[in-house]
């Protein structure tokens, strides 16, 4: 197939591309051009800014590809952008479980449905990031209905190549001896690694999974289980006060793991969120 990547130079999109290319599609990857990739010349590139209406128009008016992935769209204006100016037969839209306002043990698809909330046309700026995200769902489900369409919802992704650096905190304030401030050490949490991420992505694109898919790690994990691997390896101990920096994964309900049954309903596996976690963790102390 013919397929459009908005993005996919960082982190789980990088998985991502090689999976497509590795099932033999032709990818196209639109970006600022601002990060260098590794793709050299197994992929096309277009160059434009999601953010400046000329710029995309520019670039893909009178394009037209099977499938287009998205992974940059923040926004209800994000998708309008792309859409009003690119023709497809599918497409895919990075979104996020942040769009969920309220999580429990198992958090389903049908939590949030982007048909029944009020649409309003707006830029990232312009609020939260949960906010943004369901903006950027509802202007595709409200406002361009007429595309075959899937919207990928993912929690927090752990993995080596996180420029977020989440995970890496704990790492580093374990191992310099600083103290944290964690809300809820026994939360029970879903996260998903950075290949599954990116790979489930390239999965999507082949088949016919319609309407929003969540994707993570099999089972969850706590703030409280992480520290005690890290303590493990490493041999030191965490110190937790309420004076400490905030660690990243503060805010999370008692209980935020999300159902994928739709997804491996599909056929689709995902990895242990312990195996993925602390290998991760392992990769950290092996650079540091």
């Amino acid at each position: 197939m013919n397929i459009l990547v908005a993005g996919g130079t960082r982190f789980f999109g990088i998985p991502m591309i090689y999976r497509l290319i590795a099932d033999g599609h032709a990818v196209t990857v639109a970006t600022r051009g601002r990060t260098p990739d590794g793709f050299g010349d197994k992929i096309k590139r277009l160059c434009l800014d999601r953010n400046d209406e000329e710029s995309v128009a520019a670039a893909l008016d009178g394009r037209n590809f099977d499938v287009v992935i998205d992974k940059l769209a923040y926004s209800s204006n994000d998708v309008r952008r792309l859409l009003d100016h690119v023709k497809c037969g599918k497409y895919v839209l990075m979104s996020s479980a942040a769009v969920y306002e309220h999580t429990g043990i198992c958090t389903s698809e049908d939590c949030f449905e982007p048909a029944d909330y009020p649409l309003r046309w707006c830029e990232r700026a312009d609020c939260g990031y949960d906010e943004a995200k369901r903006q950027a769902e509802c202007a595709l489900v409200q406002a361009y209905s007429r595309h075959k369409y899937t919207i990928v919802r993912y929690p927090v992704v752990v993995g080596r190549n996180d420029y977020t650096g989440r995970l890496r905190f704990y790492v580093e304030k374990i191992l310099a001896g600083e103290p944290m401030y964690i809300d809820d050490p026994d939360s029970r949490i879903s996260l998903i690694d950075e290949a599954g991420a990116g790979e489930f992505m390239a999965y999507i694109a082949e088949r016919d999974i319609g309407g929003a898919v969540n994707g993570c790690c099999c089972g969850d994990i706590s703030p409280a289980e992480i520290l005690g691997y890290i303590e493990e390896r490493t041999g030191k101990k965490a110190m937790l006060t309420k004076k400490g920096e905030a660690a990243p994964y503060n805010g999370y309900p008692a209980f935020a793991v999300l159902d994928t049954s739709k997804a491996m309903t599909a056929g689709f596996v995902f990895c242990d969120v312990k195996e993925a976690v602390y290998r991760t963790i392992d990769s950290y102390l092996a650079e540091l």
